[in-house]
């Protein structure tokens, strides 16, 4: 595992893993759960998958990426929902892919300079993650929130089964604890500007604040989280189970 990602290639990938891929030269990454057969289960909002796709009546598939040359099924999901399942091909959209690594030690959390890599947090067996993520499929993951409830932090819920309590903090994804945390680093090391003259000094203290920052609202390390059961999740997230028509 290196510093910054951990990239794998394909026929390493197992039911199960966490994968992720970036999107927009490295701007942001998507992640979802690979559940073998060439699938990903993953979690997007409502409104890019109404764009990405046609409109339809069929109550079993609301959206289905007809586009898609070998699944016919890729782009499944149910309706008013945002978790869908897609081949890898379509996950990657030609972007490289890497796998999320689960139970690291803090010393090497701290030493990962971009979030949404790892956890401190240990994995679920593989069978567990498996039904979650194909339950969430068929039962929804609530609405998407870039800071609160996002793909990674979906990804995170099937392979973990934690839920933070405190709904009005920031969620279980490493990208937006590093999104918040980076401004706040700069902020709470500015004063130090007066007592540290020289440049090299200031960004060092400040890029450990960053880390610090990040590591405080890993799900490994967070006091305020609980292991939910998928079957009772939608109670927890105050949604209504998806109606099959």
């Amino acid at each position: 595992m290196n510093l910054i990602t951990n990239k794998v290639d394909r026929d390493e990938l197992k039911p199960g893993d966490h994968i992720y891929t970036y999107r927009a030269v490295f701007a942001y990454s998507h992640h979802g759960v690979f559940v073998g057969g060439c699938k990903v289960v993953h979690f997007k909002p409502k409104q890019s998958l109404k764009a990405s796709s046609s409109s339809s009546s069929t109550a079993s598939s609301e959206v289905n990426d007809s586009s898609c040359p070998t699944y016919p099924d890729c782009g499944f999901k149910q309706p008013n929902s945002g978790v869908l399942i897609s081949c890898l091909d379509c996950f990657l959209k030609n972007g490289t892919l890497y796998r999320f690594t689960y139970g690291v030690s803090s010393s090497m959390f701290l030493t990962r300079l971009r979030g949404g890599t790892c956890t401190t947090a240990p994995s679920d067996p593989f069978q567990t993650v498996v039904h979650r993520a194909m339950h969430l499929l068929q039962n929804g993951f609530g609405n998407y929130d870039v800071f609160q409830n996002n793909c990674e932090d979906f990804s995170l819920y099937c392979k973990t089964g934690l839920l933070i309590l405190d709904k009005n903090g920031v969620g279980r994804s490493g990208q937006a604890s590093s999104v918040l945390g980076a401004p706040l680093a700069a902020l709470l090391s500015s004063p130090l500007t007066l007592l540290i003259p020289n440049p090299v000094g200031v960004a060092t203290v400040t890029a450990g604040m960053y880390c610090m920052s990040r590591y405080a609202t890993d799900i490994g390390v967070r006091t305020d989280v609980i292991k939910v059961p998928v079957e009772d999740l939608a109670l927890n997230l105050g949604i209504k189970t998806l109606k099959k028509r």
